[in-house]
């Protein structure tokens, strides 16, 4: 006997329970009229898209999902639909997965491993299960389990003590650096040492600062994998189980069916693409407006943007003043006319001297500082808002994680914006970044990437000025934020000198106030500044404690 499962890797809008249900019965029939499945799996909280958060909690859920449910019920048939969303249980709130065959909800599994820490809170809403859901699919003892499951060996074990023979694993697994491998040691783990094949599926898409990369796959009882779906593809990806004699089911060889593994700045690359097309499409924006300033990261930002949604939708913006290079202004040029999005120069002088000459009797008898460098910025700043409110174009920020967290960066200026997909970038990895596009295709000139780094906000600026060499920088941050190290600890390592670890753990304390006003942008590392690094802006914290 054969059963054919399709792992249904889509994308969901969060809250559009409407759109979403329909989505998941129009899926279900093709997957059984076109693919031939007996079984469809969709992700975790389907219904509602993830992460709801505070959706959640409105009393006009219950309702919602009970009317979700039973038009799945009564629409499709002679395929096993097999779905996450929430479900109020007796006045309690879970995180479910549902069987449902012929009108009827033959199983249903309550999530028992609720994650509380980096980007979840699902202690916040839910209650955690605490028993296994076995159900007989074409005769197979069909386990279930949702996302955090997997990572705890308890609820797999318990399921094949309840007789599983098959493990399905619905997921809202969010991407950040290497966590493909991780999954795939995870689950050739927990296989192995059950004896169970596995067939994990997860979301393709983003939401706000997360991307779900997709990358569903299938490993059988002794951790093999055996089929990998695409990365950053939505779709619906099937594997064939054979019933032997001895009751094991086993995957029928597929030849071909294993997608190849990203590299670090392809998946870096891809989320940051993804992240901020779902983020334009889903908010109806009509399209990007961004500071094209010659350097680095605006010329990254623009080539993300291109990629995203297409050139005719870009506007890029030159802001020159009198500290602006040619070099600069040649640069911001050609990049604009490699990608074919439109171009503007829009000299900023004379704004400037009409805010200093309205100033001059505030600016009386101080000398000359980093005020008159932030007036440039935040005239910037203004332009670029302008010009969104006018057309209806989303402004994108360009600023990257290294300067964010060390507060290198003009409020209200260079950090106006909705949306950033550098947040979570150190700039030692913008480099990487951009030589990876290149390879792709020839967008960002090659002297953005050679030159050394300025703002151009006074004469013959550099970033290392006022900050430590990014290699220098990016490996302190990278302790501090990501690693949680102490300043001792650090400096332990024999890497650095004392005075400079210092320094940049107390810029990125002071600054934590900037970036809570800093717009969201992707996620790509465990330890992001948005919903992973949550610290208070006031506070008595001694650096050295």
């Amino acid at each position: 006997m054969t059963i054919r499962i399709a792992m249904a890797q889509l994308d969901m809008l969060v809250g559009d329970i409407k759109n979403n249900t329909e989505s998941v019965i129009a899926q279900s029939l093709i997957a059984r009229d076109e693919q031939n499945a007996d079984v469809i799996v969709f992700p975790e909280l389907t219904l509602t898209g993830y992460p709801p958060e505070d959706l959640l909690l409105r009393p006009s859920l219950r309702p919602r999902i009970e009317a979700a449910l039973a038009q799945i019920l009564e629409q499709v048939h002679d395929i096993y639909v097999v779905v996450g969303y929430p479900r109020d249980i007796d006045g309690e709130l879970f995180n479910c997965a549902g069987v449902f065959y012929q009108g009827q909800i033959l199983g249903e599994y309550c999530k028992q491993k609720l994650p509380n820490f980096q980007v979840f809170d699902d202690k916040r809403y839910f209650e955690a299960g605490n028993t296994a859901c076995i159900v007989a699919i074409k005769g197979i003892k069909v386990g279930l389990s949702i996302c955090e499951d997997i990572w705890h060996p308890e609820p797999i074990a318990q399921a094949k003590e309840a007789g599983a023979e098959l493990i399905l694993n619905l997921n809202a697994s969010p991407f950040h650096i290497e966590k493909m491998g991780v999954r795939e040691q995870l689950l050739h783990r927990r296989a192995s040492e059950n004896q169970l094949p596995i067939v994990y599926v997860n979301y393709m898409g983003a939401q706000d600062e997360l991307v779900y990369e997709g990358g569903s796959f299938v490993v059988d009882a002794k951790g093999v994998k055996i089929r990998q779906a695409p990365w950053y593809e939505t779709g619906l990806y099937c594997v064939d189980f054979t019933i032997a004699e001895d009751r094991q089911p086993r995957l029928e060889p597929i030849s071909g069916d294993i997608a190849s593994t990203l590299d670090v700045e392809a998946s870096v690359y891809q989320a940051m693409v993804t992240g901020l097309r779902e983020y334009i499409e889903k908010n109806r924006f009509k399209g990007i407006v961004l500071g094209l300033s010659g350097g680095i990261d605006s010329a990254l930002s623009l080539a993300v943007a291109v990629d995203a949604i297409g050139a005719d939708r870009v506007q890029a913006v030159m802001m020159p003043y009198t500290y602006t290079s040619s070099m600069s202004l040649e640069d911001a040029q050609e990049e604009a006319k490699l990608l074919g999005v439109e171009y503007s120069v829009l000299p900023i002088e004379p704004m400037v001297a009409a805010f200093m000459d309205t100033l001059a009797p505030e600016f009386e008898g101080y000398a000359r500082d980093t005020t008159e460098e932030n007036l440039q910025a935040r005239t910037r700043g203004v332009t670029l808002m302008a010009i969104s409110n006018k057309k209806g174009y989303m402004v994108l920020t360009t600023g990257n994680k290294s300067e964010m967290a060390v507060g290198y960066a003009t409020l209200y200026g260079d950090m106006v914006g909705g949306y950033s997909v550098l947040k979570d970038v150190f700039k030692t990895l913008v480099f990487r970044l951009c030589r990876y596009r290149n390879s792709l295709g020839y967008v960002i000139p090659e002297r953005v990437i050679t030159r050394p780094p300025s703002a151009e906000l006074a004469p013959d600026q550099i970033d290392e000025d006022s900050l430590p060499s990014y290699d220098v920088l990016d490996e302190i941050l990278h302790k501090y934020i990501e690693q949680d190290m102490s300043a001792e600890a650090i400096l332990a390592s024999n890497e650095f000198d004392r005075e400079t670890v210092y320094r940049v753990l107390r810029l990125v304390d002071l600054n934590e106030y900037k970036r809570r006003q800093a717009p969201t942008g992707v996620r790509i590392t465990e330890r992001g500044f948005g919903r992973d690094r949550r610290y208070p802006m006031t506070n008595g914290w001694h650096i050295g404690d």
